[in-house]
């Protein structure tokens, strides 16, 4: 081999392998800065709940369907949730419970329970999922499933009631396998999915240590959440298509 191939050779190398380092740190993105650490022990005391969730960026009206579309890896998805009529008592509150179904080809492959509750102060709790996985043809109870107050699980907000740019919040305690975190970064302009157009919708950022990734989701007022994008460490995002109200339902 001549000096000018050897070189070239060396070269090739070096370029694959500097793509690798950039492909490895595309994938598994280092924590932010503003990740919290350190002890969690949020006061909850039922007195300081109320019965409606009527957060402006997370109404959980009883009857109301959303209906997502996305995907996954390379795998197109569907997302429904429903905000059913069941409660759940954890820790003394009643929490409304929303069923969340994740579809691909058309065939449930994950289905979730999630439990919700709204303090006074408008903030709404995410007080913990039973989450099923389809395996080997039938659902299995997730490892990730955890219930605030159940082997050391603590409850998190999913939302603020007044969210301000930089505020951080725990969204969810049940080391090792739940510990999601998020960050208000503030109104975006304006945001076209399928639904429709929203103007000055909220945007926050989540992280986990226990799946490393960075993911931005959008909040419409007197809708919910809109619209969800992993931005780094994944390849993931759904858009709303529809809401369907208590009203419309026949």
């Amino acid at each position: 081999m001549n000096n000018r191939l050897r070189l070239l050779s060396v070269l090739a190398i070096l370029l694959l392998m500097a793509l690798g380092v950039a492909t490895a740190q595309a994938g598994k993105p280092k924590e932010p800065s503003w990740v919290l650490h350190g002890p969690y022990s949020p006061a909850i005391k039922p007195a300081n709940f109320v019965t409606t969730i009527d957060n402006r960026y997370f109404p959980l009206k009883p009857g109301t369907a959303y209906r997502y579309k996305g995907y996954k890896g390379a795998a197109s998805q569907t997302d429904d949730m429903v905000v059913t009529h069941q409660e759940k008592r954890i820790l003394g509150i009643n929490c409304t419970v929303v069923r969340d179904t994740v579809s691909q080809g058309g065939k449930p492959i994950e289905r979730t329970f999630d439990w919700y509750a709204q303090d006074k102060h408008g903030n709404v709790w995410y007080m913990g999922e039973d989450a099923f996985d389809l395996k080997n043809g039938r659902f299995v109870r997730a490892d990730d499933s955890w219930e605030s107050g159940v082997n050391g699980a603590k409850p998190g907000i999913i939302i603020e009631g007044k969210p301000r740019p930089g505020d951080v919040y725990r969204q969810e305690y049940y080391p090792p396998s739940a510990l999601d975190q998020a960050r208000v970064l503030g109104r975006a302009t304006a945001l076209e999915v399928p639904q429709g157009t929203y103007r000055r919708a909220l945007a926050t950022v989540e992280w986990s240590p226990v799946e490393p990734q960075l993911e931005k989701k959008w909040y419409a007022a007197g809708v919910g959440e809109i619209q969800e994008q992993v931005v780094a460490g994944g390849h993931e995002g759904f858009r709303l298509v529809r809401v369907t109200h208590p009203s419309s339902t026949a």
